[in-house]
């Protein structure tokens, strides 16, 4: 190379260090910066490493390369290939760009410090070692000597068997004394990166890394694996895992020792499966099925069974561990042997069983009452004597099914005994929810058990066949256990001699029969207790108004009879029977309850149709149902005529029940007819009850009663249902009408899930809900409550029309005709017949009619039966009329015909 080119490259100032190297890559020359780094005999030293870069860099471009030495251990530098004019390589440059100063550190070693890490770099022909950060100089045995006596062989071994070219990275752990003469342990690894050509190691590089609080933590997981091991011992507990990957299984030897299994055998799935018992067997692989699908938990028992040898219990843990989508990866679990806990538990069960046994034979319940929390647990026997459902029942709860004085009898022994009292006896008397007195002799003392807190300890024994044992013949045969009035038997017997006694003297005697009005709901919202607590004094009233030569005493629930001597009038029974209702007029108090009842009172003088005890009762049981019809609280002389309408109301509700399943109603139908022409007619729908052997019954008669006893709303639904069906048969066939019309009652309103029923029979029949009307009294709309609501919301997003039949007969209040969607007004043909020979009465009809207008409803006149009431209702703009003027309520075959003749000549009805 031409020396001027040398003299001109090495003459420019660069703060790069730069060294000419030629072809066979000895150094040429150099430039101040390199000289002062010792590149020049750097470069001479690994010539024959960096040959395979002096080949890249002469077939052109720069190629980095690494040399060793300065304060971070090497040069980092770029080879570049020098040519003449004409191609030929001529030498290489070497350049190491702003060599970093001994001092100044660099970007690499901040980063390989903060991270606890320090660099090496050993030129080994030479021993000597530098390492960062502070860049000291010393010899490789110098280091050696720090290391730890126990661990110096170990490195050794390693080191010698790397620089053999044994292994392709050195790496070794072992304790190194620190600057402060500490241990500390360090992980040591490196590689060499230049050897001679004959493989003998020139150059090693490496880092030394701080691992003490890696060991230090490696150490406490030692001692905790070594804890949980332990643990797993005492608690005869073992681990597995699952990979479902190779399908393995992994057993730690806690689980095989207590499986009973060789050092590092771990059995088949189908082995370790067929020694399971055939139930947990299936219960196993069902809950490894749905832990593989749902991804959750799981834990069961297992029974193994060995042969002859006892069954062992097993509980067993899964829990899986799952990826970055949800999946399962991997299963963890742990077994426990319950075998021994299994046993006790179930020695356990077999002596309460036990004591169970013993307490249900004895009769005796038993409880626990912590005294600060009035907390209570019930024994079986107790839940039994009480009447109730095993499930927690607080002592407040459990008092109140007591009478009054026993439960204050309780509390105060209760404080008794917590103030340091002797345990005590006591007889207590309640009611369970079926209303059944029963008395309890009840045992209670306090228990102050260590480390418990202090207890109440109750022991109930039934002794309710005991207490009464003596008394029942006497007060079962004669008397009324809770008024202790005379009973049906006595009284009997009492009234008999009573009417020998009037018949020999010639006086009058009366029988009064009194049934208590409103007692039922009482009874029901408020509880046996009280209804017992309002019987006695509503029995103590009553007896107050009498004579003491009258006979009282108690028929049956709210019912007494009373028999009067000696009167000197008929009259005088109407007398004593207004001062006995009088006398429940003032309302009871039971604590801060106030209430109230009345009394139905039916009167029956001794005569020539009521000669004895049976006949007088049933003439003064028929007066007291007529007393209730005449509105209540009143009283009623029995006559002929009271019997016969009792008799004939039982007589229907007794042929209600079962009439639909004898199919004894049919349905009959009316047209109603547009007051316009050319719009088709509406049918209204007429329940009709024909009894075989009975004949016809009026629906005025039968539809109060089976509102009374219930039946209405049977009834009601199979009228919809026949309408219904009737009504899409119908329409199947050709014939042209608006809409079907139903009455509905107000029970059925009241009834819950009315208007869904209504829905789903138009649906079963295929009727559109649009076209089924229903008819509603006033009476059905007084009353606003949710349940009404709800009916009317349904019925309305259905699109069912609503109509409001006889209205103005009722107690019309405009208020409602607002609140609920009514779409017709039906004015009560009481009206109709009156308007033409009462000008008050065709106002009203024509106020109605406005009133609906008004409202934007349509207005139905029913009950029209001549021409001029016909042209008074068009004229008042009445929108339809309906009655005997056009058809009487016709079967379905006549209703057909006349529905196809009103087609055949659609003017003829409205032609007048």
């Amino acid at each position: 190379m031409d020396q001027g080119i040398i003299a001109s490259l090495l003459q420019h100032p660069l703060a790069s260090a730069l060294v000419i190297v030629d072809r066979g890559g000895r150094p040429l020359a150099a430039n101040p910066a390199a000289r002062e780094h010792g590149l020049p005999a750097t470069v001479a030293a690994y010539a024959p490493m960096l040959e395979d870069l002096r080949l890249l860099a002469a077939d052109g471009g720069i190629v980095a390369c690494t040399l060793p030495g300065g304060p971070r251990g090497h040069y980092d530098g770029y080879l570049r290939a020098v040519h003449d004019g004409s191609g030929n390589l001529l030498a290489f440059t070497l350049s190491v760009p702003e060599p970093v100063p001994v001092d100044a550190g660099g970007r690499w070693e901040l980063a390989l410090e903060s991270a606890g890490h320090s660099l090496w770099d050993w030129d080994i022909p030479s021993d000597r070692v530098v390492r960062t950060p502070s860049l000291v100089d010393e010899t490789a045995n110098n280091i050696m000597s720090r290391v730890h006596g126990d661990d110096l062989a170990d490195m050794r071994a390693a080191l010698d068997e790397h620089l053999r070219g044994h292994s392709e990275q050195y790496s070794a752990q072992f304790r190194f004394r620190q600057e402060d003469g500490q241990w500390r342990w360090v992980l040591d690894r490196g590689r060499v990166v230049a050897r001679t050509a004959d493989g003998q190691p020139l150059r090693m590089v490496g880092t030394h890394t701080d691992i003490e609080q890696q060991k230090q933590l490696e150490a406490l997981l030692q001692e905790q694996q070594l804890h949980l091991s332990e643990a797993q011992r005492i608690a005869s507990m073992g681990s597995w895992s699952f990979d479902p990957t190779n399908h393995r299984f992994w057993w730690s030897p806690e689980l095989r020792s207590l499986m009973a299994l060789a050092p590092g055998e771990v059995p088949g799935q189908r082995r370790w499966l067929k020694q399971l018992h055939p139930r947990s067997r299936g219960a196993l692989r069902a809950a490894w099925r749905r832990l593989w699908r749902d991804g959750r938990a799981a834990n069961l028992e297992l029974e193994l069974t060995r042969g002859s040898e006892p069954s062992q219990h097993l509980r067993l843990w899964m829990q899986p561990l799952l990826d970055m989508d949800g999946h399962p990866k991997r299963l963890l679990g742990q077994v426990q042997n319950i075998t021994e806990q299994h046993q006790t538990d179930a020695l356990i069960r077999w002596r309460t069983e036990l004591l169970n046994r013993v307490s249900a034979l004895g009769r005796i319940g038993g409880c626990e009452i912590e005294v600060s929390t009035r907390h209570m647990q019930w024994t079986e026997e107790c839940y039994r004597i009480h009447g109730l459902r095993k499930e927690p029942i607080t002592l407040d709860q459990a008092l109140a099914l007591y009478t009054e004085d026993s439960r204050a009898n309780f509390e105060a022994a209760l404080l008794r005994i917590a103030g340091g009292g002797l345990p005590e006896q006591l007889d207590l008397c309640f009611y369970r929810q079926s209303g059944l007195r029963v008395w309890v002799q009840v045992l209670i003392e306090l228990d102050r058990r260590d480390g418990l807190p202090p207890r109440f300890v109750v022991l109930f024994r039934d002794i309710t066949r005991e207490r009464e044992a003596n008394e029942r013949i006497e007060l079962l045969a004669h008397y009324d256990l809770l008024t202790g009035l005379p009973n049906r038997v006595l009284l009997g017997e009492q009234t008999a001699e009573a009417i020998e006694e009037a018949r020999d003297r010639g006086t009058s005697l009366a029988m009064l029969f009194i049934d208590l009005d409103g007692f039922k709901n009482i009874n029901d919202s408020f509880g046996h207790a009280t209804g017992d607590a309002l019987l006695k004094a509503a029995a103590t009233r009553l007896h107050q108004n009498l004579r003491n030569n009258d006979l009282f005493g108690r028929f049956s629930g709210d019912e007494f009879i009373v028999v009067l001597r000696d009167l000197a009038e008929p009259e005088d029974a109407g007398h004593v029977a207004r001062k006995l209702i009088g006398s429940l007029a003032e309302p009871l108090r039971r604590g801060d309850t106030t209430l109230k009842v009345g009394a139905s009172v039916g009167i029956a003088m001794l005569g020539d149709s009521q000669t004895d005890f049976d006949s007088l009762l049933r003439a003064a049981d028929a007066a007291m149902y007529a007393a209730k019809e005449a509105g209540r609280n009143t009283y009623q002389y029995y006559s002929q005529d009271a019997l016969a309408r009792i008799q004939r109301r039982l007589e229907i509700e007794h042929g209600l029940h079962g009439a639909i399943e004898r199919e004894e109603f049919s349905l009959a139908y009316q047209p109603l007819l547009h007051a316009h022409h050319g719009e088709p007619p509406a049918i209204e729908a007429l329940l009709r009850w024909h009894r075989p052997g009975v004949g016809y019954c009026s629906p005025a008669e039968f539809i109060p009663i089976a509102e009374k006893c219930g039946e209405i709303v049977r009834i009601g639904d199979w009228v919809l249902s026949e309408a219904c069906r009737q009504a899409a048969a119908w329409d199947r066939a050709g014939l042209r009408f608006e809409r079907i019309a139903v009455n509905v009652s107000a029970v059925q309103l009241r009834d819950r899930g009315f208007a869904e029923r209504v829905i789903e029979i138009c649906h079963a029949h295929g009727w559109p809900p649009q076209r089924l009307e229903l008819e509603l009294t006033e009476s059905a709309l007084i009353r606003d409550t949710d349940i009404l609501r709800h009916c009317f919301d349904v019925l309305e997003r259905h699109g069912v029309p609503l109509a409001v039949d006889d209205f103005g007969t009722g107690f019309s209040n405009l208020h409602y005709l607002n609140r609920f969607p009514v779409g017709r007004l039906k004015i009560d043909r009481s009206f109709v017949q009156g308007m033409l020979h009462d000008t008050g009465t065709a106002e009203v009809t024509q106020a109605i009619v406005h009133l609906g207008h008004a409202l934007g409803m349509k207005v139905v006149a029913e009950g029209v039966e001549t021409y001029q009431e016909e042209d008074m209702l068009r004229r008042q703009g009445c929108d339809e009329i309906q009655g005997y003027l056009y058809s009487r309520p016709l079967s379905p075959r006549d209703l057909a015909l006349w529905l196809r003749q009103q087609h055949a000549t659609p003017e003829v009805a409205l032609a007048r």
